[in-house]
């Protein structure tokens, strides 16, 4: 049977089993009429071997890995069909794995933009309002701490006093674990703290009590207050949020020489190899430590 042929019978198939649209059936004509083109035996013959040639051409056309992923899986299900159907006795697309898209840096925030960010925070505390003090131990202790943001504003009112250098918390999966809390952080706390029980409003349980049906601020709610901040701060509302301000506690931490595993402790990671995102800031130390340190770097 002609490649065409066989081609229309699978298409035919997923518009009457599978109930594809129109656009969906024309890109996978598109894509196996592609891949046919460049084969250099019947598709009904083809081996893995033609699937893997096909795609080494697709890289060096420059395609990105997300659309070579697309084409593979496009032609993966119409193998599986083949061999559903009897055509063929194997699929040998079956263990061709799919490229991995490179895995995007997170935007992160510049020292000089968070240093902006809570001089603006600590400059509106002045004012003495709880909701000015609360904003302040918001952005402080998130970038001291690297906490996510549903892990700080669901902390228990008890779980920072006068003294605390270490606070605990349940993070995902229930995991409990040890941070740091920095003086300023603890400072900004308490004094939110102080205006809450001047205020007579200190009854919660919570760290930042709401009126949400949880009883404490959620996350959506510190998300605008954060951008109501940038905006006054002067940094790109985009550029802002509170996962933001985790990215950018990890990044600073490692740039200022922490160790890897202990930044994957402090931001909860179960594998560092959710931590190794950052890694590229540790690179950068890397190469500037020899450049700047190496006896011949001069040379």
């Amino acid at each position: 049977m002609t490649d065409a042929a066989l081609i229309d019978q699978f298409l035919e198939m997923l518009a009457a089993e599978k109930g594809r649209a129109r656009n969906s059936l024309m890109a996978y004509r598109r894509d196996l009429e592609d891949f046919a083109e460049s084969c250099d035996r019947a598709l009904e013959g083809a081996g893995a071997e033609d699937i893997r040639a096909y795609l080494a051409t697709l890289h060096t056309r420059g395609m990105k890995p997300g659309t070579v992923a697309r084409r593979l899986s496009a032609i993966r299900q119409f193998y599986l069909f083949l061999f559903s159907d009897g055509v063929r006795t194997d699929n040998p697309a079956k263990n061709i794995e799919s490229p991995r898209a490179g895995q995007p840096l997170p935007k992160v925030l510049s020292e000089a933009d968070v240093d902006r960010l809570l001089d603006t925070a600590e400059t509106r505390a002045g004012s003495g309002k709880p909701a000015d003090l609360r904003l302040h131990a918001l952005v402080e202790t998130l970038y001291a701490t690297g906490l996510r943001v549903s892990e700080l504003v669901s902390l228990p009112r008890r779980a920072v006093g006068p003294d605390t250098a270490m606070i605990m918390v349940t993070g995902k999966g229930g995991r409990e674990r040890m941070v740091p809390l920095g003086g300023k952080a603890r400072t900004a706390l308490m004094a939110y703290l102080q205006a809450l029980a001047a205020s007579g409003t200190d009854v919660s349980r919570y760290l930042f009590p709401s009126s949400s049906a949880e009883g404490y601020l959620t996350r959506r709610r510190v998300g605008q207050l954060m951008k109501d901040l940038a905006v006054a701060a002067g940094v790109m509302p985009s550029a802002l949020s509170p996962h933001k301000l985790r990215h950018a506690f990890a990044t600073h931490l490692l740039a200022h020489g922490a160790d890897l595993r202990a930044v994957q402790q402090m931001l909860g990671h179960a594998d560092i190899s959710t931590t190794q995102i950052y890694t590229h800031v540790l690179e950068e130390r890397l190469k500037k430590l020899v450049l700047d340190k190496h006896p011949l770097s001069g040379n």
